[in-house]
């Protein structure tokens, strides 16, 4: 598995792998707020992020060059460089359960600490999203805190977890 930048024709096999309203919010938290997605509601949605050079959508393939896997990293905070966020983290459902989530988690992290000299980074994950949580928790991630967080669908409990590097 490699990293690579993401490209518009990625947008259309993620949406393919959201296969329910409830997919989109674990996703996405409320960014989107609409079901089902298109190729171009993520374009629209990353474009003006990606023109701030301070948001790197991220795609992971396989050694055939297939599409695996995506996430995003942003720098939450304006002045300070050394602290990152991963978002939008997706695995294709397909293929879930064989360690390609913990893989592209740890190509992530290296990325953030060598080519972005990042020391932290976090991430939020929905309390009702288990197999995620523990994903995360097997690259090295720790709770920090719980919120509630409010989407048009109810109220979930979101985890905040990091990882200093």
């Amino acid at each position: 598995m490699t990293l690579r930048n993401y490209k518009t024709e990625d947008a259309h096999i993620i949406c393919q792998w959201i296969k329910t309203e409830e997919d989109v919010y674990k996703w996405s938290a409320d960014i989107y707020n609409k079901f089902p997605l298109t190729g171009n509601d993520i374009d629209s949605n990353y474009a003006p992020l990606m023109a701030e050079k301070r948001f790197i959508p991220l795609t992971a393939v396989d050694d055939s060059g297939d599409v695996v896997g995506h996430f995003i990293i942003r720098y939450p905070q304006i002045n300070n460089d050394e602290f990152v966020r991963f978002g939008f983290v997706i695995v294709d459902p397909a293929r879930r359960g064989k360690g390609l989530g913990s893989k592209m988690l740890r190509l992530g992290i290296e990325y953030a600490k060598n080519q972005l000299n990042a020391r932290r980074i976090d991430l939020g994950v929905f309390a009702n999203n288990d197999s995620a949580r523990h994903c995360y928790e097997a690259v090295g991630f720790k709770e920090y805190g719980r919120h509630s967080f409010n989407l048009v669908i109810g109220e979930w409990e979101c985890i905040d977890m990091e990882l200093f590097i």
